[in-house]
């Protein structure tokens, strides 16, 4: 179970481009033009700094005990790991994790990149050395990313968007890729929720597309009651 097992569905290239596991449909409602679509992301933003608020608040002691389990395993390190971000418009912003990896894992991650697990512009190894024992846990639950809520109540992120990604995936984007761009980028979403390590890098952008086409509170609603499904597992976490 885990933040990072969420996707999206279909129409852009097709309804063969879209993996069987998805769990939306194209008969998702739509958010309207105009005032409809004002009200949307007016509504969106209200919930995400409630939940954001209220997430940070109730989660603070277990914030403090993944603290010092970090520090205990690895002094050097900090707490938190911090990483630019390509957020919407392709606006960089720092996005926060617990720290997961050893401290000099972007070092090592060149020294790895012959060994990618996914193809396209992402970089996944479901074996990466670089991870610490008590990172295997938190990536496992998916607890490491529980940081990002304050890139949620801060504006940077959202509950429910696309992925957000690496300023050197995007870099390798085509201008057709780049459309998943258009809109703030969320902890969770499609991608995840349907089967995220088991979708290849084209499958994960015609998802976050249809997310984009097809979105309104009731479907992001969806999205968040499917993740929470999703973290009472433990698969293709990593």
């Amino acid at each position: 179970m885990s933040l990072r097992e969420l996707q999206e569905d279909y129409e852009y290239l097709g309804p063969q481009k879209i993996p069987q596991k998805s769990y939306y449909t194209a008969a998702t409602p739509r958010p309207q033009e105009g005032k409809s679509a004002a009200s949307y992301l007016f509504v969106k933003r209200m919930l995400d700094i409630m939940l954001s608020i209220m997430g940070l608040l109730f989660l603070t002691p277990l914030f403090i005990i993944i603290a010092i389990w970090i520090k205990v395993e690895d002094p050097k390190g900090s707490v938190f790991f911090k990483q630019n971000r390509v957020g919407k418009d392709e606006i960089l912003f720092p996005m926060y994790k617990f720290r997961s990896m050893v401290s000099n894992a972007e070092e090592l991650k060149q020294q790895l990149m012959s060994q990618n697990e996914v193809e396209g512009a992402m970089f996944k190894m479901k074996n990466d050395p670089r991870v610490t024992r008590v990172g295997r846990l938190l990536r496992k639950t998916s607890i490491d990313e529980l940081p990002q809520l304050w890139n949620v109540l801060v504006g940077d992120m959202s509950l429910v968007g696309p992925r957000p990604a690496l300023p050197s995936e995007v870099s390798e984007y085509t201008p057709y890729e780049k459309k998943r761009l258009a809109v703030t980028p969320g902890c969770t979403g499609l991608w995840q929720v349907s089967g995220r390590s088991n979708l290849s890098f084209e499958q994960m952008v015609e998802l976050d597309l249809t997310y984009i086409r097809e979105r309104s509170i009731f479907y992001d609603l969806k999205i968040i009651l499917k993740t929470v499904s999703v973290l009472l597992g433990s698969k293709d976490a990593f």
